[in-house]
């Protein structure tokens, strides 16, 4: 079988207000700054592929578009750590001999600092597909194809991971096993379930 892992909030804790905090000082002043932007619209246009500089010349106040503009300097601060439980069952699936993969929503400009942040995301996949560099957003079926095709596999031999259900739901669509990723203990259920670990 081959296992194909989301990355975000799956293997490594992401929080864009992290990012935020030590400019605007307080969560709730943070909330109040992604809902005047529409963080949540913009940061997936950056997944898909767009500059985080084009993105920020769409927002008329200058405080906030320049705000916007410094998420690349602080990213750092948004991934400050792994979900070491999950990684744990990533490893016993390798050891078991299954495939490893991974399908992520992520900036192509955000994406380097990921690995230098996280540098076993360079080595830990067979495959990697980041949708910014593909310019193709999970769940489009193009995205999990192109999975399967640089991978050498069938859908019907993957199982995926992620924390979106929507995402989940795009990858039976297209052929794959899924699971909705909750927690490492109910992951690893599902994955004893299944009878892979």
């Amino acid at each position: 079988m081959n296992v194909v892992f989301d990355i975000g909030n799956v293997l490594i804790r992401w929080d864009a207000h992290q990012a935020f905090l030590p400019a605007l000082g307080t969560r709730d002043a943070v909330d109040a700054f992604m809902a005047r932007i529409d963080f949540a619209t913009l940061n997936l246009r950056a997944d898909a592929g767009e500059t985080f500089a084009d993105l920020a010349q769409e927002i008329a106040d200058p405080s906030d578009r320049a705000r916007f503009a410094g998420y690349l300097a602080d990213y750092a601060l948004s991934i400050p750590e792994a979900i070491e439980e999950s990684w744990a069952l990533l490893d016993r699936l390798a050891a078991r001999g299954h495939g490893v993969h991974a399908i992520t929503n992520w900036s192509a400009q955000t994406w380097p600092i990921g690995l230098a942040s996280h540098p076993r995301l360079g080595h830990a996949f067979g495959v990697t597909v980041v949708s910014g560099i593909e310019r193709v957003l999970k769940p489009d079926p193009c995205i999990f194809a192109l999975l399967c095709e640089r991978a050498g596999v069938a859908a019907q031999d993957c199982l995926f991971i992620d924390d979106s259900e929507r995402n989940v739901l795009g990858a039976r669509a297209f052929g794959m096993d899924a699971i909705h990723f909750t927690a490492p203990p109910a992951l690893e259920a599902a994955l004893t379930q299944r009878g892979l670990l």
